[in-house]
């Protein structure tokens, strides 16, 4: 998540994943937020057991998303893939193979991050 700005903060110490949710305590960062037994993170790309991840809380729910570095990274996989989608578009339907070029080296460049 990019824009944290006014939803809850905190931390959440990763101690293990079933499936594609880590579900694990929550300490809050932000004045306004409340300690949780549990909280739900969907797609934990890289995340390792033992990790201190910070997340902001999506409202009125107990699910949490990553910000930071990892969170904002997570984000731009979809423009990733939607400049490699276009690329083929560029080149094929308007023959600009140089621009499809460099937006296809954008979106590999992206997702290798």
């Amino acid at each position: 998540m990019m824009l944290t700005k006014g939803r809850e903060q905190g931390t959440m110490t990763v101690s293990g994943c079933s499936g594609e949710v880590c579900a694990d305590p929550y300490a809050p960062l932000s004045a306004r937020s409340a300690a949780r037994g549990r909280v739900g993170l969907r797609s934990p790309v890289g995340v390792r057991a033992g990790e201190v991840l910070t997340v902001a809380v999506k409202p009125d729910s107990d699910e949490v998303v990553r910000t930071g570095p990892g969170g904002v990274l997570y984000a731009w996989i979809p423009l990733a893939g939607a400049l490699l989608l276009a690329s083929v578009v560029v080149a094929g339907g308007l023959r600009a193979t140089r621009t499809a070029w460099v937006m296809a080296g954008a979106g590999v460049a992206f997702l290798a991050l």
